[in-house]
């Protein structure tokens, strides 16, 4: 486990990857066409120069690339420095292997292979694998000082979204005290007992289960409220429990459906929960009565679908999607996540350093 952890904070990234291959010899080949366009005396390139220095070219950047990686976790270890003299030396010796085995095809007839050319290509792979590792480090830089804002971002967020339930919740309580004390009290415990299980540490992703539980607590609390005026359907398909998603996701939406769509109805009305599961995605659908006043335009909710939708994209980017709808006097916000545990999620999550090219 501490080795993969070492791996995965080395700044250069998995070279093994066909994407990391696929940049490295486009690039490449983008070097050797511009050295050809001004190797070329007639014309615009010099096509047989073009054809020898790319096959060269490809041959060194190919194996240098799969030492790297085959070395990659030993590397690792050591610190960055280090590392990169010995990635150098690694370029430097295939390089010089590789010229004095073109030097011997190319030109037999020599006794002595050409030295100054050799250092030519020598000089050049230097600066060439300078150049690349700096930007595989500013990359890694960048990454981490995303994920250090990503995670300061949803501490805040969360932060914003736990004393807003707790202010509701608690008036909810008050309103009981004065006509049933009893009852006051047992959703006293139940809410102690959901911010016990919503207020765990260090928790980016939870399972849906948990998720679910956590509504159900709510929800316990706001029918002592309302009473017969708030009815429930609740749909979960099975195989859905160990789903990842981000604690309080769901219960700031339940939230609402309640206090837009069923407390300004004398009538009250009917919230649906209806989690499903299609392809490789899961999708989670809150549906409420539209309230007489476009619920769009309340800051409140705004404020929570924007908190969601900026956890969504900082955890999941653009693979999560929260839309909201309203048709026929209904209210509908759907949520669509990936198909994924929460242990499978917060895996790889640990590994976007690496993965990163």
């Amino acid at each position: 486990m501490a080795a993969t952890e070492k791996t995965n904070d080395f700044y250069v990234p998995d070279l093994c990857r066909v994407r990391s291959v696929f940049l490295l010899l486009v690039t490449s080949e983008l070097m050797v066409l511009v050295l050809s366009i001004v190797q070329a005396e007639g014309g615009w390139i010099d096509w047989n120069y073009f054809g020898l220095l790319s096959l060269f070219v490809q041959w060194t950047v190919l194996t240098s690339a799969a030492l790297i990686c085959l070395l990659r976790s030993r590397l690792a270890r050591l610190t960055t420095p280090r590392a990169t003299l010995a990635m150098l030396t690694i370029v430097v010796l295939d390089v010089l292997a590789f010229s004095l085995f073109a030097d011997s095809v190319l030109h037999p007839q020599r006794g002595m292979p050409d030295w100054q050319a050799i250092a030519k290509k020598l000089l050049l792979a230097l600066l060439i694998a300078l150049m690349v590792l700096r930007y595989f480090y500013l990359q890694y830089q960048w990454q981490q000082q995303r994920e250090a804002e990503m995670q300061a971002r949803l501490t805040a967020l969360q932060a914003r979204i736990h004393p807003h339930f707790l202010f509701n919740s608690m008036n909810t309580i008050a309103s009981l005290i004065a006509v049933n004390p009893e009852r006051a009290e047992d959703a006293v415990l139940d809410l102690s007992e959901l911010f016990r299980a919503s207020l765990r540490a260090g928790d980016r992703l939870i399972p849906l289960k948990d998720e679910l539980d956590l509504c159900r607590r709510y929800l316990d609390i706001e029918a002592l409220r309302l009473g017969e005026r708030l009815k429930l359907e609740w749909q979960v398909a099975p195989g859905l429990d160990r789903q990842g998603i981000p604690p309080l996701t769901l219960q700031p939406l339940l939230e609402n459906a309640i206090y837009h769509g069923i407390q300004p109805r004398p009538e009250g009305g009917t919230v649906k929960l209806d989690a499903s599961c299609r392809g490789s995605f899961v999708y989670v659908m809150v549906q409420n009565p539209r309230p007489e006043q476009a619920i769009s335009s309340h800051d409140g909710n705004r404020m929570a679908l924007a908190n969601i939708q900026s956890r969504l994209l900082a955890l999941f980017g653009e693979q999560a999607v929260l839309k909201h709808s309203h048709q026929n006097d209904v209210y509908t916000v759907t949520l669509r996540l990936p198909r994924q545990s929460a242990d499978q999620l917060q895996e790889t999550a640990t590994k976007k350093t690496a993965e990163s090219p």
